[in-house]
């Protein structure tokens, strides 16, 4: 354990003030057999004393935790995941806990050996980004530590978990390009049995029927990974002979993926996708992006998860709880003005249309 930065009470203070060396306040909050009772709570005095670190840890310490964290996630290539961890770890630094991070990189296999790994170094709770809906491994988990799923929810799991409005950001993205005239839009989106991608087409679908238009089917693609198989894939659909007028991405990387295959083939169409990214508003393309805060994805999971860690040793039985990080579409570029999810005449880019779903509230 370091000293405290920034002026703060340092371990030699705490050591001072608990008449033991450094050492012996380090061996005391990690809870060393070593030390003695009294030299342990004159330690616990101390800290609580100077306020060295957070009261949590020690409390924490003391009861035989760690103060680690777990947070498994999928790929830290892409931004998204690591502004959820920035999220998981402001949170958690309030409360005097953390991180560990494991990266699966959307390799489910590997996903229960790293939930494994974690609980075997004595973390406290776990945050885990599912790479699949086979999530048995996470039921073991929750025989040792409190588990919360973020981003997707969970399959067949009695736990919390915090979820985007994919369904509801997708419909009203597709509706847009809808209402610009567009009957023929391609789909581009990640795996089938991925719930982000399962979301994102019911919400695309959705914004077909209500508009009385049949999306064709031979413009969908699915099973796009990064942004080289979108490319392809765009490069792809526009060869074909009746082609797409307008393309739907459903994350970040398919969007640029998509977008570099524009720019191969030497044309322009209306894109609309999830996820902002860096120099979107720059492009000069017409864009419409469904955003929103990544951070609060993380902030929130790790806000369920010391919840549930305050209760642990009490007998309060509290039932699983799902919470909604809601969407805003922002536009990018030239679009038509002739309908609501238009551009007004002199407006600046780019313009925020408004919230799509529930607006982050809790549900048991």
């Amino acid at each position: 354990m370091n000293a405290q930065r920034g002026g703060g009470p340092t371990m030699q203070d705490v050591g001072k003030m608990a008449r033991v060396s450094a050492m012996t306040v380090s061996r005391a909050l990690r809870n060393d057999p070593r030390v003695s009772d009294a030299t342990r709570d004159r330690v616990f005095a101390a800290v609580d004393r100077l306020g060295y670190r957070l009261n949590e840890t020690a409390r924490s310490l003391r009861l035989g935790g760690s103060g680690m964290i777990g947070l498994v996630v999928t790929n830290l290539a892409n931004p998204f995941y690591s502004r959820l961890a920035l999220g998981v770890q402001e949170v958690l630094s309030e409360h005097g806990f953390r991180m560990m991070l494991s990266n699966t990189g959307e390799q489910a296999d590997r996903e229960p050996g790293l939930v494994d790994g974690l609980v075997d170094h004595r973390v406290e709770g776990l945050i885990v980004v599912p790479a699949s809906s086979r999530q048995q491994h996470l039921a073991e988990a929750m025989r040792h530590v409190p588990v919360v799923l973020a981003a997707r929810p969970p399959a067949g799991l009695d736990t919390d978990c915090v979820l985007v409005e994919d369904f509801h950001g997708a419909r009203g993205a597709t509706a847009c390009l809808l209402a610009e005239g567009h009957t023929r839009i391609a789909f581009l989106g990640n795996p089938p049995a991925l719930y982000t991608g399962a979301e994102r087409l019911r919400g695309f679908w959705a914004a077909h029927e209500e508009a009385g238009v049949e999306p064709d089917t031979a413009l969908i693609r699915q099973g796009l990974v990064d942004a080289a198989t979108a490319e392809g894939a765009t490069l792809d659909l526009l060869g074909l002979p009746a082609g797409p007028t307008a393309l739907f991405c459903t994350n970040n990387r398919i969007s640029q993926g998509a977008i570099r295959a524009l720019h191969r083939a030497g044309t322009t169409l209306p894109l609309a996708g999830f996820d902002d990214f860096d120099l979107s508003d720059v492009l000069g393309l017409p864009l419409t992006l469904v955003s929103y805060d990544a951070d609060e994805i993380g902030r929130q999971a790790a806000r369920l998860l010391i919840d549930r860690l305050s209760s642990r040793h009490t007998e309060t039985t509290r039932t699983s709880r799902r919470v909604t990080v809601p969407t805003r579409m922002k536009r990018y570029g030239p679009h038509s003005d002739a309908h609501p999810c238009g551009r007004a005449p002199g407006d600046p880019m780019p313009r925020e249309l408004g919230a799509y779903g529930p607006r982050g509230e809790s549900s048991a």
